[in-house]
């Protein structure tokens, strides 16, 4: 045994310096070294892409914890398990809507298909070793935090039995996501129409559309992909929509005219489809170095979007008339229906979606064209705010999900049920991740992330690694629970509040065909019912990864452990808990764990490569 390890005993030398700091105080040196970590349960909600980075994050971080995920689906993915409605696919390019620790080469298409995804989430938590730490069918109905206890309690519901059982954690993760609560359209009747009644998200297996009249409400994501699916067999095909949208053109076109992947691009070989072929395929198995240059440029160009949407930028202007130019093309100069489709309203005001061979379709003759609302369902069909009745024998209902950040259960901290304090006031919350009054609760894409930036992969990836920190900060601190502050969370709205109106996301959209069947005002679901846009982050992705880099401690309330190290038993309150506390009693017995553990380096600092992330040597650009 060496000195160090010797002098590091309990008890080996304490007694003679363990004296207390404060006349009358009742705090001890705690017999531990710098670095000692206390054991600490988890508990995450949601197995898509947000929960699997988080398993594999805390793997590569912590020590001395344990993590159970609960997922209400029968089997992992998310929103890419929910959706599979025809033409359902990302719209972010394949290459870059993966984790960057588990990078895929053979995907089959530029922008992969719903089950394809699906089928890839699958297959890295099997590969893996995940599923141990995930219980399907199983949901969270309640959460609510013991002060005394220092933890959440929980009530899960098995889904399979319908019987609910008791949990806790010292931190609770949420990971539900926001584009998975489906909602039906908000109008009168909506059970009574006799018809099929069809929700994109709940695609049935068994529709067959051949031969059928068919109405498709709502031109976001999901109605954009779905209607040129059912538009070649139907019968005839209704669309109806309230507010135009933008639809961009193919993006491999625009990249390789103007961007930065323009080069690699005229590399790889494409279908129609955009389905690779079986050479580009094999070219990127083989070739790493290709591969890698493919991944980081396809990259540079999802991250070079913003621009676009700085209203009064020259990026905007210019992509404006483009891509005005490109509907109007596709729409085959149509004036009725480019005065219906093309917006008055800036670029990026409501969300940008690439749509293949949906403008085309919305020429052909068996469509037509709805610019209207919904005054109420009947049991023929639907009954247009103009009085005209759409006699169908289907509804698919592209309508989207609800947005509005409100918890799906009570989530009950220090200040009440977050959902009724969110019913009440626009949500906010700290830098997207967590929320005042919510003690050791954290959230992946919460209010003002940047959920329309781009791939979630990558996103989830960098705030999985900033609530790891925060919790590893708790686990090796003595640090009971922590919390941002109220005066944080409404600076950082604040500044939210101000950026927004640089951007398109913050703009109008108006109504101007006369149709009365136009949103007004603000409606987007980038946006709560007060108008302020809530569902995306005040700058770029690099800037959301910029400014989660670092943990910034100032802005956070903190609950300390009694010097002991060991949350109180139960039926210890507040005063007991309180005695002998003291923030710096991590600090242990003198020793660090560095130096005691006989596996890692003590010199490490001098090893170059930490003396370049610690800024000594680092190179400097010379202006």
């Amino acid at each position: 045994m060496t000195p160090v390890e010797l002098m590091a005993q309990p008890n080996g030398h304490a007694e003679a310096i363990n004296k207390p700091p404060r006349p009358g105080g009742t705090y001890t040196v705690r017999e531990q070294p710098l670095g000692s970590t206390r054991h600490i349960r988890i508990v995450a909600i949601g197995a898509g892409a947000s929960g699997l980075n988080l398993i594999r994050t805390l793997r590569l971080n912590l020590t001395d914890y344990e993590i159970t995920v609960y997922e209400k689906n029968a089997d992992v993915g998310g929103t890419w398990l929910e959706n599979r409605y025809p033409g359902c696919r990302c719209d972010v390019p394949s290459h870059s809507y993966q984790f960057s620790w588990r990078q895929k080469k053979d995907w089959t298409n530029f922008f992969s298909a719903a089950e394809e995804i699906g089928e890839y989430l699958c297959q890295v938590c099997d590969e893996e070793g995940m599923r141990g730490s995930i219980k399907t069918l199983h949901q969270v109905v309640l959460a609510r935090w013991n002060e005394e206890h220092g933890r959440w309690e929980l009530i899960v519901r098995n889904l399979e039995s319908g019987e609910e059982f008791n949990d806790h954690a010292d931190f609770l993760v949420n990971g539900s996501g926001i584009l998975n609560d489906w909602k039906w359209p908000d109008v009168e009747g909506l059970d009574a129409y006799q018809g099929r009644l069809i929700h994109t998200a709940r695609w049935p297996k068994d529709f067959d559309h051949t031969g059928k009249t068919i109405a498709v409400i709502g031109n976001g994501s999901s109605g954009i992909q779905v209607l040129p699916e059912l538009q070649p067999a139907a019968e005839k095909l209704y669309h109806i929509v309230r507010t135009p949208t933008w639809v961009l053109p193919p993006r491999i076109q625009a990249w390789k005219l103007m961007g930065q992947a323009g080069e690699v691009l005229s590399k790889i070989q494409l279908d129609a489809q955009e389905n690779f072929s079986q050479e580009t395929i094999e070219k990127f198995q083989s070739d790493p170095d290709f591969y890698r240059e493919f991944v980081k440029k396809l990259e540079v160009e999802v991250n070079n979007a913003f621009p676009v949407v700085l209203t009064n930028g020259p990026v905007q202007a210019f992509a404006r008339a483009k891509v005005t130019e490109y509907m109007t093309a596709m729409l085959g100069g149509n004036e009725e229906l480019c005065r219906a489709l093309i917006p008055d309203f800036p670029l990026g005001t409501r969300r940008m979606t690439p749509g293949h061979g949906y403008l085309q379709a919305l020429t052909k003759p068996n469509v037509v064209i709805k610019r209207s609302g919904i005054r109420r369902f009947v049991p023929e069909g639907i009954e247009l705010e103009t009085g005209e009745v759409l006699r169908v024998d289907a509804i698919v209902c592209a309508t989207g999900f609800n947005t509005s950040f409100i918890p799906r259960f009570p989530i009950i901290g220090r200040d009440g049920n977050l959902q009724e304090r969110w019913k009440k006031e626009t949500p906010k919350a700290y830098m997207s991740c967590a929320v005042d009054g919510l003690p050791n609760y954290f959230m992946f894409l919460g209010p003002n992330a940047p959920i329309g930036h781009g791939s979630v992969f990558t996103l989830s990836e960098h705030i999985a690694k900033y609530i790891t920190g925060a919790i590893r900060k708790c686990q090796t601190e003595g640090i009971r629970s922590l919390a941002p502050s109220r005066g944080a969370v409404d600076d950082y709205f604040e500044h939210v509040t101000a950026f927004m109106p640089r951007t398109a996301w913050a703009a109008p959209i108006s109504s101007s065909d006369g149709s009365g069947g136009g949103s007004g005002g603000s409606r987007s679901w980038f946006r709560s019912d007060d108008g302020r846009v809530t569902a995306l982050h005040p700058g770029s992705r690099i800037h959301f990864f910029h400014m989660l880099e670092r943990f910034r401690g100032e802005d956070w309330e903190y609950d300390y452990l009694p010097s002991g190290g060991e949350c109180e038993s139960e039926g210890e309150g507040e005063e007991r808990r309180r005695k002998g506390w003291n923030r710096f009693a991590y600090l242990g017995n003198g020793f660090s764990t560095k130096e005691l553990d006989p596996a890692s380096d003590s010199t490490w600092y001098l090893d170059e490569d930490a003396i370049v992330r610690r800024g000594w040597n680092k190179p400097r650009k010379v202006v």
